[in-house]
């Protein structure tokens, strides 16, 4: 089974959106080889766009990162809140449809409260200057714990709608 058996590209797209002004994380739907199954993108912030526009930063930081929280997500059956290398929350729900893992839900892009961009880390795997990080980092917003949680059992309720 593929995502798109059970609701068409539009209103994942719609769902993408819906998840973006509700916490301003920059959502997608993934297939279970962590594609994205929509071209809808809407950026957080001003480093990320400038992250995945580097092969070693789409590669290295947004792929593993999405590949191994999708992956313990899917073992867990259930949603997982991890920062990526840049130092930026990731929020990962898996979808299930029968027990069968169809693919995920990930939102990410803001700071934990207490979290801040590792601008070493981003210029050692892109190799963009530290001081550019830092500037295009200046101003991202944070989320809490506790807005995160919410935010994935919001997802889980509209997924398990979705499905049924």
């Amino acid at each position: 089974m593929k995502l798109t058996d059970i609701l068409p590209v539009e209103k994942w797209i719609k769902f993408e959106k819906d998840i973006y002004n509700r916490s301003k994380l920059s959502a997608s739907v993934f297939n279970t080889d962590g594609i994205r199954i929509t071209d809808h993108l809407k950026w957080p912030n001003k480093i990320c766009p400038v992250i995945k526009a580097t092969d070693k930063g789409q590669s290295f930081i947004c792929a593993v990162a999405h590949m191994n929280l999708a992956n313990i997500a899917k073992n867990k059956k259930d949603f997982v809140i991890e920062e990526c290398d840049a130092g930026l929350v990731k929020l990962i729900v898996p979808i299930f449809v029968n027990n069968e893992f169809i693919g995920s839900v990930g939102a990410c892009g803001l700071l934990l409260e207490d979290g801040e961009v590792d601008a070493f880390s981003v210029n050692m795997i892109t190799e963009i200057e530290e001081k550019k990080v830092e500037e295009l980092s200046a101003e991202i917003a944070s989320i809490s714990n506790k807005e995160l949680e919410y935010l994935a059992e919001y997802i889980k309720t509209r997924l398990e709608s979705i499905i049924q």
